[in-house]
C-alpha cells in the first residue's frame, strides 16, 4: 500500500472519442485488432488528441492516451472561452469556433465538444463544417484551430486618460 502513495498523480484526464475494429487479411484469413482515438487534457489550457492500434482494447487505449499526451498543445484561455472567433480545416473537416458569455455554455457536438471540454473552455460556441463523420478528423481540426488563438492583448494605455472627454 506505501507503494501506491509514492505514485505521481497524472494530471491529465481522458476520454476515449472512438473505437474501430480494422482488419488485415492475410494467408490464413484475417487478423482483428483495435483502434483508438484518445483526446487528453487537464482542464487548464493543455488538450491533446492521439490515436494508436493494438491487440486488445485496453492495449489500444493505454497506446493512444501515450500518443495523446505527446502531441499536448497550450491554448489561449480568456476566463472560461476563448479570446476570439477561429476557423480551421483538417483533411475534410472544417470547424468554427466563438467565444460566448460567462454562463452560457459549451454549445458544441461530438469531438469538438470532447476537445473543448478537456481544454477547459466553460463558454463557447462551436459548428462542424463539412462532410465528414470521421471524429478523428474533426477532432485534430479542433485542435488545428485551438492552436490558432492569439492571447487577448493588454490594454496598454493609463485608463484615466481613455475614459477623459476630449475638449476641441
Amino acid at each position: 500500500m506505501a507503494r501506491d502513495r509514492n505514485i505521481p498523480k497524472d494530471e491529465f484526464r481522458d476520454q476515449v472519442l472512438e473505437t474501430r475494429r480494422v482488419t488485415r487479411v492475410v494467408a490464413g484469413g484475417k487478423r482483428f485488432r483495435f483502434r483508438t482515438t484518445v483526446v487528453v487534457g487537464d482542464l487548464k489550457g493543455r488538450v491533446g488528441v492521439g490515436m494508436a492500434k493494438g491487440l486488445d482494447l485496453q492495449q489500444a487505449v493505454q497506446k493512444g492516451r501515450h500518443d495523446a499526451k505527446k502531441n499536448v498543445v497550450k491554448i489561449a484561455l480568456y476566463g472560461g472561452t476563448i479570446p476570439h472567433e477561429v476557423t480551421a480545416k483538417f483533411s475534410a473537416a472544417r470547424v468554427i469556433i466563438k467565444p460566448a458569455r460567462p454562463g452560457h455554455g459549451l454549445m458544441a457536438g461530438g469531438a469538438v465538444r470532447v476537445v473543448l471540454k478537456l481544454a477547459g473552455v466553460r463558454d463557447a460556441t462551436a459548428k462542424c463544417l463539412g462532410t465528414t463523420t470521421n471524429k478523428l478528423t474533426t477532432a485534430l481540426a479542433t485542435i488545428e484551430a485551438l492552436k490558432l488563438l492569439r492571447p487577448e492583448k493588454k490594454n496598454t494605455q493609463n485608463k484615466e486618460n481613455a475614459a477623459a472627454p476630449v475638449t476641441i
